[in-house]
């Protein structure tokens, strides 16, 4: 057992001061007590608060993040530098990339990332000769780094509704529903050895898979894992599903299949109402990517409206290398403000406090969506927080104004400490392996500005 001591944490009924907080040896936290004395304790200097959970990230597409922000006529939904990197990346430059960019991610406040992984074979599409080489290059980077991990091993077997036949440019994508499930059994077995990684069901898209192989996939796998779905992410695919089915696509899935709350749908931005309704009834999780979806003008989805209606969300990166959860959250309350024209709309008559409601909420749904324990401080929960730095600027705010004056303010800049199971990661703003996967990070970066035009343009 080991004991750490804060002078002020944010519990799941409140702030707390002067808390004693036990951890055993598995990482989770056993008991929590206020107003206690710091001897004997390992000191937390600064305000705790639960960690959060990315609930969507695409680690590799963090390489080519800003690198289509120029003018073109090539519409929107082409993406040459995309398709690039999917068809060369190797496991080793996805391996550098991930260490960075889940350091990046703890700094931010991340002590969780669900991992969206469809690169399951050789540039020539053809499987790995010693199994699944990229997905094990994403299992070594977060044990090393030292962050949670859920992986999504996620299914593609077409490129169109009514399962119109995969192209070329998805060889290293396509997977049929037995192999698919060969991959989730060798994964169950190899994951016992890494306490901190769980694992996930992802499908693509509803474009990507037919109802049978959903149904195949959720019989045969595990009951208990999360199931990750984006849906409705564009105008596009909602005019693709109603012409093929004479549905949208989330009332096409929630008429097919019982959506509960180990579901998250990703990026759900173009739900209608009575959508959204059927989404907050069934506790799954609408996943928002505030910086990714405004980046691709797709910040649609009223959260503003849907918290209201009891539902639950979480945050994620997709594949933007973004600065922190504070900032996504930030994002988050700014662009409901745009479209409704008022300002502080996340909030609530219990929780009048705009960051506040959107740590809380952020935080249990990410959590719930990864299938982890996390969420809060207390006990049977994993031993995640971070710890700001009381300094000038946060020294004079009140309790209740603590996260407004953070997510609203400095943002990620105030994160000093981040600790995962009870282990410190993050000591004043560094990691360990900061120089040594930087410099990995380099190699991989001159490797892929070798490749031709579109990927440097």
């Amino acid at each position: 057992m080991t004991a750490f001591y804060a002078p002020i944490v944010m519990l799941p009924g409140g702030w707390a001061r002067q808390v004693r907080i036990e951890v055993n040896h598995l990482g989770m936290i056993s008991d929590v007590q206020p107003g206690r004395e710091a001897q004997g304790c390992t000191l937390l200097d600064g305000v705790v608060i639960p960690a959060m959970v990315n609930l969507h990230s695409r680690t590799f597409l963090s390489a080519i993040a800003g690198l289509d922000e120029v003018r073109s006529d090539i519409p929107a939904v082409s993406r040459p530098w995309r398709e690039l990197l999917q068809r060369c990346l190797t496991p080793e430059q996805a391996g550098a990339i991930a260490c960075r960019a889940y350091i990046d991610m703890l700094k931010g406040g991340y002590t969780q990332v669900a991992e969206f992984h469809y690169l399951h074979h050789d540039p020539q599409g053809k499987p790995w000769t010693q199994g699944e080489q990229m997905l094990q290059q994403l299992i070594v980077a977060a044990d090393q780094v030292g962050i949670g991990q859920t992986l999504l091993p996620v299914l593609v077997s077409h490129n169109g509704f009514g399962a119109r036949p995969a192209d070329k440019a998805q060889r290293r994508l396509v997977q049929d529903v037995d192999r698919y499930l060969r991959l989730q059994q060798a994964l169950a077995g190899a994951l016992v050895r890494y306490p901190l990684i769980n694992q996930g069901i992802g499908f693509y898209s509803l474009s990507a898979v037919t109802q049978e192989q959903m149904e195949d996939v959720l019989e045969a796998c595990d009951y208990r894992l999360p199931v990750y779905l984006p849906v409705a992410v564009s105008a596009r695919e909602v005019e693709a599903c109603l012409a093929w089915s004479g549905e949208k696509p989330a009332e096409w899935l929630f008429n097919r299949f019982a959506v509960d709350e180990r579901w998250c749908l990703v990026s759900p931005a173009y739900l209608d109402a009575q959508e959204r309704a059927l989404l907050a009834e069934s506790r799954a999780v609408a996943g928002m990517c505030p910086l990714a979806q405004a980046s691709e003008g797709a910040g649609r989805f009223p959260v503003s409206d849907y918290i209201h209606q009891g539902g639950a969300w979480g945050i994620g990166s997709d594949g933007y290398l973004t600065p922190g959860a504070a900032e996504e959250l930030r994002m988050l309350e700014l662009t409901q403000r745009l479209r409704d024209g008022q300002p502080q709309r996340m909030a609530l008559p219990e929780w009048p406090q705009v960051g506040e409601v959107l740590w809380r909420q952020a935080a249990a749904g990410g959590a719930r969506a990864a299938g982890v324990m996390l969420g809060g401080i207390a006990p049977g929960l994993r031993a995640d927080w971070l710890v700001l730095e009381q300094d000038a600027w946060l020294s004079h705010v009140d309790d209740y104004g603590l996260l407004n004056r953070w997510i609203f303010g400095r943002g990620s800049r105030q994160i000093r400490d981040v600790w995962v199971a009870g282990r410190e990661v993050i000591a004043r703003r560094r990691h360990a392996l900061d120089a040594s996967c930087d410099a990995a990070f380099a190699r991989a970066m001159q490797e892929l500005n070798a490749w031709p035009e579109p990927f440097r343009s």
